[in-house]
């Protein structure tokens, strides 16, 4: 009978490190009963959330999210309401050309960077899709400037589908509560997808950046206007008792 064959120990000592590094599946802390009750209380706040860049269509909603990388939609918003006001399609932003663009958007970060992009993303479309915004995120994001962020809030607020667009705020308090962590937007935007209720998965988007803007802020958590407080699982909490459940008037225009 031949004898078995023996591992070397390199091939012991690789197989002994592939295990050791092998992260754990992650766990999340909130149960489904918890989830359910985190979005209904959010629904409850906010029943119609609205994005906060303003637009006309959405060949302009296009634009101002593409605007918005690493700039506030105050900002925005400031910039874009003359251009719309004599540029609300893509030919009549070709017409304003390059130069024109930059002036309108010049107090915008990188600003000469996204007026080419302006520029491209209005050829593109008027070459390829007839001038018309395209409802798919692969199509989305064959756009100068339109990485899969702004295609989802595109998806979501110009077209009516549930897409979840992980900006600064989302990806935060998706670390920060345990609710959904990674190390990417594309991880957490997957977690995301799997734990949020269907039934609230279209508003969620507005109701997480809404919720992260304004109570769950970036230096500072506002714990004790926060209604999901007594089911928060984060290790930063510093309240336990969840505000009054009440619906709130449509939030200001402010910076992110």
């Amino acid at each position: 009978m031949a004898n078995p064959k023996i591992k070397s120990s390199a091939q012991n000592m690789k197989k002994s490190n592939a295990t050791a590094s092998r992260k754990p599946a992650f766990k999340c802390p909130y149960s489904k009963a918890d989830l359910e009750e985190i979005f209904r209380r959010f629904s409850i706040q906010r029943p119609e959330p609205k994005g906060e860049l303003e637009h006309v269509n959405p060949f302009t909603l296009v634009v101002a999210v593409a605007l918005s990388a690493q700039a506030t939609d105050v900002g925005v918003n400031k910039a874009t309401r003359a251009l719309f006001t004599v540029a609300d399609t893509p030919q009549k932003m070709l017409d304003l050309g390059e130069e024109r663009i930059r002036d309108y958007i010049k107090t915008i970060g990188l600003y000469r960077n996204k007026a080419k992009n302006v520029v491209a993303l209005s050829e593109k479309l008027l070459r390829d899709f007839d001038g018309e915004v395209p409802q798919t995120r692969e199509e989305l994001m064959t756009l100068p400037g339109v990485g899969r962020k702004t295609a989802n809030v595109v998806m979501s607020m110009a077209f009516g589908q549930a897409t979840l667009a992980v900006d600064t705020h989302i990806f935060r308090i998706a670390n920060r509560l345990l609710l959904a962590p990674g190390k990417t937007p594309d991880e957490v935007e997957q977690r995301l997808l799997k734990l949020i209720p269907d039934q609230y998965l279209y508003h969620a988007h507005h109701w997480l950046i809404l919720h992260g803007r304004y109570v769950c802020k970036a230096r500072k958590p506002e714990c004790e206007r926060c209604v999901i407080a007594d089911l928060c699982r984060s290790p930063e909490k510093t309240w336990d008792v969840p505000a009054p459940l009440v619906e709130l008037p449509q939030q200001p225009i402010a910076a992110n």
